[in-house]
């Protein structure tokens, strides 16, 4: 013991107590750091993600095939002329002046090519009331949006002049601009509204403008810095939107959470008498240390991204590792060279009747200088200090109840059903095109998303592929599969051609796939199959839909495998406790399947739908159960491992258990609600967008977050703990071989006990 009261052990504890020293180096080189990683990233550039990196099976392959040989596929765009009167056919006079007008004003503009006539095409639906005018965007397919305002105008012109039909325009490039105009602006601004936010919500907790500013300037510097790392690390493993996006969420989310533990911990020693440079000793060592445990195990559960080998999840993989990486070195590196620098200063700009000193005196407390501490702070801990009364004094009770209830949310998620959202799904009636989509499909079953089988051959126009292709099309129909046209073009030079095949089951996805399996297990081998050397992968929407969900599937059991693996012996050799890492485990897989419940319930089931906007989805987007298992079990060991950290000790300096579980968790409470109260805003932000994809991450984050901060952190931890008693520390003999990277406390916290959380004592952050 005796070195153990002279020294202080732990990366954590040497970076900030170096930190501290050498404070305007330590400020110095993250910046340079920043602004080196933002000035390279930028230099280098950022390469995106192309369809062949980004699909997988078949999907993959026939994006490869058009990619090699060269072949840029323009934006199809499609015009709806449909009767509104039951007796008006399409050859009617009206009806074709109609849709002779439409083809003379989209060739008009000089944006589009390849206009065909419905009647030469026989794009005539069954019924003979609907048909469609298709022709190609000139130039690029990826910015065919930035040009299709001129055509769909002239089509709106055509409307005007022939009111006995409907004319609408569908495709590509008008469904991404649509998108973009409805959602683009939507969509940054609640990435842009995050920051101030969360920022609001700091003002409230610190109650100081300086003390609020340094988490969210240190989480800002960390993402412009993982900013331009991506750039760099692009050129390896390309990037797209979706990962910076994600990189922002969780960028914020941690880098705030890490400057809390670590302010809040400094705090609550200097308002307990410690001088300003032992206090940041202490919190080094101590929050520090907590952080880089919850770093390591976030970046490990973000790792098991990896393993799924779908290129956009290995994307927001390494970007989110990437970030949360960069806020934890700079959370113990810089951080403490900030607050050195700042000293009393981090108090400057209080806000009246928000400061923890206010609120006291509010109150009836005293002003003796505790504010932050352990032993004082807001209301929230009064609350958090009944319910440890009653957890505490029937821990049994409350662990069947609390266990319960989160079991009885998470039993809907036993029958998720996931897919890839339809137009229709993904933003109901809010659009326009949503409409003109469902119209298509009706009329033309699988119109608007065909499948395309990639023919490739070393002679596309020999006599045996010509055959194959007749064959193709002719069976596709007769197989009950298409109810046609299959339209076919050929690209000579590159002995490629692609076979458009409308699929029966249209924007339904359970029937579009059985036609699917159709297609390609039965007439491609008939026909195709029979020719040497001949690829025919088959894609489009639902192949590609199936191919990834397909994808998905198999990689669940590694991710799974992997994260929880990992995550246990990180919490096994940091906190030396056999009984701890599996109670962690098996309380974090409880809070994801409880945000599983919420999710299947409200966006599958309907259940309370209307209150969020989801009303008629009726399933979960196919990535998000796997995206929400690796970011909420990563982010749900910020608080696990900051409480159990302050916990153990205090049992290390000699508390009982179970005043150790009251002092940790009651003395973890401000921090942890106001964390856990910015990630939730900052997630429910994404919530409330149109987009049901995105409304169905935030929903699902926000839940996840308010269940780990409230009921698993404030009522099972604490209960397991409390039946466990000293099984709580158990670490088997044969184990010691393992490596030791639990606490670190330095000599000032060791040598000064806490006292035990008093019933009513009230905790700052």
């Amino acid at each position: 013991m005796g070195n153990r009261d002279t020294r202080v052990r732990g990366i954590a504890a040497r970076a900030g107590g170096w930190s501290a020293r050498h404070r305007w180096a330590a400020v110095g080189i993250w910046v340079l750091f920043v602004v080196l990683a933002m000035g390279l990233g930028s230099a280098a550039g950022t390469v995106e993600l192309k369809d062949s990196d980004q699909l997988s099976g078949e999907t993959g392959r026939a994006a490869a095939i058009a990619e090699e040989a060269g072949i840029d596929e323009p934006a199809g765009e499609t015009v709806l002329v449909q009767a509104k009167d039951a007796g008006v056919k399409a050859t009617s006079t009206d009806f074709r002046a109609a849709v002779d007008a439409v083809m003379k004003a989209v060739e008009g503009t000089g944006k589009v090519t390849n206009v065909t006539s419905p009647y030469d095409t026989d794009t005539i639906s069954k019924d003979g009331r609907s048909a469609l005018v298709q022709f190609d965007m000139r130039g690029e397919a990826e910015t065919a949006g930035e040009r299709v305002e001129p055509v769909l105008k002239a089509v709106e012109g055509v409307q005007k002049d022939h009111g006995s039909v409907l004319i609408e325009e569908i495709g590509g490039a008008s469904m991404n601009k649509t998108f973009d105009d409805a959602f683009g602006n939507d969509f940054k601004q609640a990435e842009y509204s995050a920051v101030p936010v969360a920022l609001g919500i700091l003002l409230v907790a610190f109650g100081a403008l300086v003390a609020a500013l340094v988490p969210v300037l240190l989480a800002i510097t960390a993402i412009v810095a993982t900013m331009g790392l991506m750039m760099l690390v692009s050129h390896i493993q390309p990037m797209d939107d979706t990962s910076s996006s994600v990189m922002l969420l969780v960028g914020l989310a941690v880098g705030v959470d890490y400057c809390l533990f670590y302010l809040r911990r400094e705090r609550e020693e200097r308002a307990a008498g410690r001088d300003p440079e032992t206090a940041l000793r202490i919190a080094a060592a101590t929050s520090g240390r907590a952080i880089i445990v919850s770093g390591v195990t976030v970046c490990v559960a973000m790792a098991g991204m990896l393993f799924t080998g779908i290129a956009t999840f290995k994307a927001m993989g390494l970007a989110s590792l990437m970030v949360v990486a960069v806020a934890m070195v700079g959370s113990v590196t810089v951080l403490p060279a900030v607050l050195s620098l700042l000293g009393t200063r981090v108090e400057k700009g209080r806000i009246p009747f928000l400061h923890p000193d206010k609120r006291r005196k509010s109150n009836g407390g005293s002003s003796n200088g505790t504010s932050g501490n352990g032993r004082s702070g807001d209301n929230g801990s009064r609350f958090w200090t009944s319910v440890l009364r009653v957890v505490l004094a029937k821990p049994a009770i409350s662990l069947v109840v609390a266990a319960g209830a989160l079991l009885a949310i998470a039993a809907p998620a036993l029958g998720m059903k996931t897919q890839n959202l339809t137009l229709d799904q993904e933003f109901g009636d809010s659009l326009p095109i949503v409409a003109t989509y469902e119209r298509v499909n009706e009329a033309f079953p699988g119109g608007s998303d065909p499948a395309e089988v990639v023919v490739k051959a070393s002679d596309i126009n020999s006599a045996e592929v010509k055959s194959a292709i007749a064959d193709f099309r002719e069976q596709a129909v007769s197989s009950g599969a298409s109810r046609g046209p299959v339209e076919v073009t050929v690209h000579d030079s590159q002995n490629v051609a692609f076979v458009y095949v409308p699929l029966v089951g249209g924007s339904n996805l359970d029937k579009a796939e059985k036609s699917l399996e159709i297609i390609r297990d039965e007439v491609r081998p008939a026909t195709f199959g029979k020719v040497d050397g001949v690829e025919a992968p088959v894609t489009g929407q639902v192949a590609g839909s199936k191919d990834f969900n397909d994808q998905l599937v198999s990689a669940v059991a590694p991710v799974f495998a992997f994260v929880v693996v990992f995550a246990f012996l990180l919490m096994l050799l940091s906190f030396r406790s056999l009984t701890i890492a599996i109670t962690s485990i098996v309380l974090n897989l409880l809070s994801v399947g409880a945000a599983y419940g919420i999710l299947v319930a409200v966006f599958q089931h309907g259940w309370g739908a209307s209150l969020v906007g989801a009303e008629g989805v009726g399933a979960i987007i196919t990535w998000l159960p796997l995206f929400l298992f690796v970011i909420l079990f990563g982010l749900s060991m910020d608080y696990h491992v900051f409480v159990v950290s302050r916990i153990r000790e205090a049992r290390m300096r000699g508390l009982t258990t179970r005043d150790a579980i009251q002092h940790g968790v009651v003395t973890t409470a401000g921090v942890i609600t106001s964390a856990a109260v910015i990630m939730v805003a900052v997630f429910a932000i994404f919530g409330t967008l149109s987009m049901q994809s995105m409304k169905q991450m935030g929903v699902g984050l926000a839940a996840a977050v308010l269940i780990d901060a409230t009921i698993i952190r404030g009522v099972l931890l604490p209960a397991v703990m409390a039946l466990l008693g000293e099984r709580n520390w158990y670490f088997p003999k044969w184990l010691n071989r393992l490596p030791d990277l639990s606490h670190d406390e330095s000599p000032e916290a060791a040598a000064s006990p806490p006292p035990p959380a008093v019933e009513g004592e009230r905790v700052g952050v």
